[in-house]
């Protein structure tokens, strides 16, 4: 899990729970300091826990390195290998639910924006 709650521009804090913790929708902030909501979008990185330990931690750096240089706008980040699915909070700037996704696709092409289709 990545977390940067703290906005003071000091780059996102890596936390790997050892332990079992509250579920996710309970430890995820769901707005700022002056009740803003936060935004949020999930992608599916298909078979990333069958793949070998190396490949996992090559694209979870990949995904580091992506949120990091978005870390004004990322609040908090969890990568969750059972089900293969990267859920991002980001604070509500236009356009940052679609630039984020690309440049984590662009990086990790195999990692899908999950969203509802238009009809």
């Amino acid at each position: 899990m990545l977390d940067r709650r703290n906005g003071k521009g000091r780059g996102i804090t890596s936390v790997v729970p050892m332990e079992p913790n509250e579920p996710l929708w309970k430890r995820a902030p769901r707005q700022d300091e002056n009740g803003k909501p936060f935004s949020d979008f999930m992608m599916v990185i298909p078979k990333l826990r069958l793949k070998p330990a190396h490949i996992i931690q090559d694209t979870v750096t990949r995904i580091e390195q992506v949120l990091e240089s978005y870390s004004k706008h990322v609040v908090f980040a969890d990568l969750n290998l059972k089900i293969n699915v990267l859920w991002v909070i980001v604070r509500p700037v236009p356009g940052i639910c679609f630039d984020l996704p690309c440049a984590i696709n662009h990086h990790v092409p195999e990692a899908l924006l999950v969203a509802q289709p238009t009809f």
